[in-house]
């Protein structure tokens, strides 16, 4: 599976610019290859082996995935209280770009007739 564009040319700038959070981007592009690029759902790992896979520090990765679930770009599940945690890997502009198509249908050409042809 190819990575998304919007990842590089949008999250990136976005989470290490203007969030000043290098490592969440780091973690998002980590968790998106586990999940996403091998087709799967979600990717169960503990927060020491996400900062060991990742050359990040423990507390960066939990830093970072807080800041990751606040932004609706991953949510984490846990089948119990001492189980690993299971992450999910969101994209939402690609849910806005389909939402966007059906509450605003494309321009018309120009000289369209606004309600159709009239009798």
């Amino acid at each position: 599976m190819q990575l998304d564009p919007h990842i590089i040319d949008t999250l990136m700038r976005d989470l290490v610019s203007h969030d000043r959070a290098p490592s969440a981007f780091l973690l998002y592009l980590f968790l998106w290859r586990q999940t996403r690029g091998e087709g799967r759902d979600a990717f169960g790992a503990s927060l020491a082996e996400l900062a060991s896979d990742t050359g990040l520090s423990k507390s960066s990765v939990q830093n970072s995935l807080r800041r990751l679930k606040r932004r609706g770009l991953v949510s984490a599940r846990r089948q119990g209280p001492t189980s690993a945690c299971f992450y999910h890997v969101h994209e939402p502009w690609r849910a806005r770009g389909k939402m966007s198509e059906r509450c605003f249908p494309p321009p018309r050409k120009r000289g369209e007739e606004i309600f159709g042809a009239l009798p």
